[in-house]
């Protein structure tokens, strides 16, 4: 496989892919069990990154990766005396990642549809057809066979089913390293036989930091700039970098937030506003500023029902992420016009709010 940087449905659009990163900020404790695990040969077969999305899920997986892949043997000196998952940047292992051209690496996201040049809305059961190809053979130097998904709730039924297989009976030495933004969304079969590491929201200056790292134009922002994206930025880099992109992100961001605040009860006129803003071609980074934030309050509030407050409550939410989250794609593989669609989200996020109250 190789890579096309221009379209890669995993990478946000003006930033490296999560595999060129060199470092990763914030979850040194996930990153230090996971080495300890590896050490000990006791990694699991497959691991669920689960998080909101811009929180280094997917840095972490490619990190994992390409830190295996260099260092094959779990009891050699090299990885007994590692600190972290950091490889030598020139290395013939790391060279392949970043190119995606290693032969025991299969990255499973979105792929372009060659008669539309848009992506999938989903990943097919083609992709994960090909992904099997890799397993059905012998590793190339010996070491693991890895698959990595970007992410799982892109899967649909038919293509989560068929990695479900491959995770069920897994070939020796192959590893599966899902990243999940909305794990909720994940098939509860493939969640039940991985090992779920939820990786919490970075700090804001752990977000300022990786914004910092990624070069012009992000380090080129003001000081000031970077600090009040960050700080609203709910922990993630996506969510500092798209405030950053256009001169109303901050304001339209803090818009959606006080809508979600106020469910059940919805002030239209502000509904309407927001449908305003974000429908049409300029409206893009808006569109994904308001679901972005919308999806992060649902995937809260479905964590909150499933930590303690019972199936009443976690039902409506449920339902209505399923809602949104079908609403949301069918409008983007048929191009529609973005405001019916969130004028129908808050009268949903509304209605499941009454309902689990």
């Amino acid at each position: 496989m190789s890579a096309d940087t221009e379209d890669e449905a995993d990478r946000l659009e003006g930033t490296p892919h999560p595999r060129q990163a060199r470092r990763l900020i914030g979850h040194a404790a996930v990153e230090r069990d996971l080495l300890d695990a590896y050490r000990a040969n006791k990694l699991p077969h497959a691991i669920i990154f689960g998080g909101p999305a811009g929180i280094g899920k997917a840095t972490l997986a490619w990190r994992l990766a390409r830190f295996i892949l260099a260092n094959p043997d779990p009891n050699a000196p090299a990885v007994r005396d590692a600190r972290d998952f950091a490889v030598v940047p020139d290395s013939k292992v790391a060279s392949q990642i970043a190119s995606l051209s290693h032969p025991d690496v299969s990255l499973l996201r979105r792929e372009v549809n060659d008669k539309t040049k848009r992506f999938y809305t989903e990943i097919r059961a083609d992709d994960v057809r090909k992904t099997i190809q890799l397993f059905q053979r012998a590793a190339s130097a010996g070491g693991y066979r890895i698959g990595i998904v970007d992410s799982a709730e892109d899967l649909n039924r038919s293509s989560a089913n068929a990695l479900l297989k491959l995770i069920e009976e897994p070939p020796p030495k192959s590893l599966f390293l899902l990243v999940a933004h909305r794990p909720g969304l994940i098939l509860p079969t493939i969640r039940s036989r991985s090992r779920f590491i939820r990786l919490g929201a970075l700090t804001p200056s752990e977000v300022d930091a990786v914004v910092g790292s990624l070069g012009p134009p992000w380090s080129e922002q003001t000081h000031d700039d970077r600090a009040k994206a960050a700080a609203q930025a709910h922990g993630s880099v996506h969510g500092a970098l798209r405030l950053l992109g256009g001169s109303k992100g901050i304001e339209l961001d803090a818009l959606v937030q006080r809508l979600l605040r106020n469910l059940p009860n919805v002030d239209w006129t502000q509904v309407h506003r927001l449908a305003d803003q974000i429908a049409g071609r300029d409206g893009e980074a808006g569109f994904d500023i308001a679901m972005t934030a919308i999806y992060d309050w649902l995937d809260q509030a479905v964590h909150d029902g499933a930590a303690g407050q019972g199936p009443r409550r976690l039902a409506p939410y449920a339902e209505a992420w399923d809602k949104v989250a079908a609403n949301a794609r069918e409008t983007e593989a048929l191009n529609l016009d973005k405001r019916p669609l969130i004028l129908t989200i808050f009268s949903d996020l509304a209605a499941a709010v009454r309902a689990a109250a």
